[in-house]
């Protein structure tokens, strides 16, 4: 697939697609968690600095407006109008943003298109940072939908009755919690039966290359390893977790974004301008050392460098889409039903 430039607008930030190659690393078994591994705490200190300053936060929204835009498309695949929907950490209420922006797909035999907020009533942004929550409070994007905005205590607790949504949205937040199948459990409980809940979140290989250039800048300056990038699901394990969470109709798939930044300076700057600098239970507290920086920084570029002296971040997201399950919902077809020999339609099979 071609690069494609998502926002001209900012000329440091290239972003590109890429195949999915799988990488082997350790993550946590699905189950009840036996530590925390984030400080709830500091992302939710981070999230207020970084909404703080306004101008700059709204410059480093470019991903999750992005990846926003990406998951508010799928409801193209479901033929019906939604109530009332939540969006589970809604950030600076990028999803609300994407709802109304123009028709990715419109329906050439008719002379309007209207946007895809038009296909619910009400939006419910839940987010646990009042300053990221209300920071876009006043754009004209507000007045396009019925959207209410409620301050979470903390997004690992939902505070609403069974069966009150008709779908459940959530786009680059649920990789900061630290109890993922007690989350999972929760939104079931609250989506009514045969209601979508559909998420993007950061997983897998997501700034590899940060991660390795600074295991070798720390190894080389200090003679040992801190954990500067947060640990991330995988997305083997996301489907096992919906299943066990009670979801039905699963889909799961993944899609890379690479983003070029000028140097490494430069994209720790933006992570921190958007609220997703580490917040790691283990973390050193001072921050990384002056010497381990400007050694990942030769490593960064040694090794993952472009040609034109920008580097790449890979950023892989990880789409899910679970079901609730209903009474009236589709089922599949029981095994051994099928009329059709796949062999007829691919041709071969046969062992010379």
């Amino acid at each position: 697939m071609k690069p494609m430039i998502l926002r001209p607008f900012i000329p440091r930030s290239a972003f590109r697609r890429k195949t999915w190659i799988s990488r082997s690393y350790a993550v946590q078994s699905p189950g009840s968690p036996t530590l925390q591994v984030f400080n709830r705490r500091t992302k939710y200190l981070q999230k207020e600095r970084a909404a703080a300053d306004v101008e700059r936060s709204r410059q480093a929204d470019y991903l999750k407006d992005e990846v926003a835009i990406r998951l508010t498309e799928r409801l193209l695949d479901i033929n019906r109008h939604f109530p009332h929907v939540l969006d589970l950490g809604a950030n600076a209420c990028n999803i609300a943003r994407a709802l109304t922006l123009p028709n990715p797909d419109p329906d050439p035999s008719k002379t309007t298109s209207p946007p895809l907020s038009t296909r619910l009533t009400q939006l419910t942004a839940a987010e646990s940072s009042r300053a990221l929550l209300y920071r876009d409070a006043d754009l004209p994007f507000n007045k396009e939908l019925n959207l209410t905005r409620e301050v979470l205590e903390d997004e690992e607790t939902l505070p609403y009755p069974a069966n009150t949504f008709d779908a459940v949205l959530s786009s680059l937040s649920m990789h900061w919690i630290n109890d993922l199948p007690s989350l999972l459990s929760q939104i079931n409980n609250v989506l009514k039966p045969d209601a979508p809940f559909m998420a993007a979140m950061f997983g897998g290989d997501t700034l590899y290359e940060l991660r390795s250039s600074l295991q070798l800048a720390d190894q080389e300056r200090r003679g040992g390893v801190s954990p500067h990038i947060s640990p991330l699901a995988d997305v083997k394990d996301m489907g096992g977790l919906l299943q066990k969470a009670g979801f039905k109709m699963l889909t799961v798939d993944v899609d890379d974004i690479i983003v070029d930044y000028p140097d490494t300076f430069a994209l720790m700057q933006d992570l921190q301008a958007m609220g997703e600098n580490n917040a790691t239970l283990g973390r050193e507290m001072s921050g990384i050392r002056r010497e381990v920086l400007l050694a990942n920084e030769a490593i960064y570029k040694e090794f993952y460098g472009n040609k034109d002296g920008s580097i790449p971040a890979t950023f892989r997201m990880i789409y899910m889409i679970g079901w609730k399950e209903g009474p009236n919902q589709s089922q599949p077809l029981p095994r051994g039903s099928g009329q059709i020999n796949l062999t007829d339609v691919l041709g071969g099979g046969d062992v010379k």
